[in-house]
């Protein structure tokens, strides 16, 4: 799988969290557009549909599962990975029920980050006629 195609969106409110996450993805060969709140990450999908976005469940405005859910009724395609921080399994479980692909908690172990982005972006494509 050519990750250099994926289409990636990084959403936190945390700027040196994010940015230095979308340095080591790049890394790796992984681009991804960076953006800092729920409503630059609601304007980012409507001009340019990720395939998979991460989101920051926690942020000021906009929450992270009010994101979701938005983004799940208005591209069901788009498949969301959510980050929880300090230990808050409830909002990972609420978010699948909302339709989000996955959740995993911060701090992020890359590699396990990554895996499950390359299962998200088959997941993504997995509509014949996309």
């Amino acid at each position: 799988m050519d990750m250099s195609a994926w289409n990636i969106l990084l959403v936190d409110d945390e700027v040196e969290f994010i940015s230095t996450l979308a340095e080591r993805l790049e890394i790796r060969g992984i681009d991804a557009r960076v953006v800092y709140d729920g409503e630059a990450a609601l304007k980012a999908v409507a001009e340019n549909e990720p395939q998979v976005m991460v989101l920051d469940v926690m942020m000021p405005g906009i929450k992270g599962l009010d994101v979701l859910q938005r983004v799940k009724e208005e591209h069901p395609k788009v498949q969301v990975i959510l980050l929880t921080g300090q230990g808050k399994t409830r909002d990972g479980i609420e978010g699948m029920r909302y339709g989000a692909f996955a959740y995993m908690m911060k701090p992020l172990d890359l590699e396990e980050l990554i895996a499950t982005l390359g299962e998200a972006m088959k997941a993504s494509q997995g509509t014949p006629n996309a």
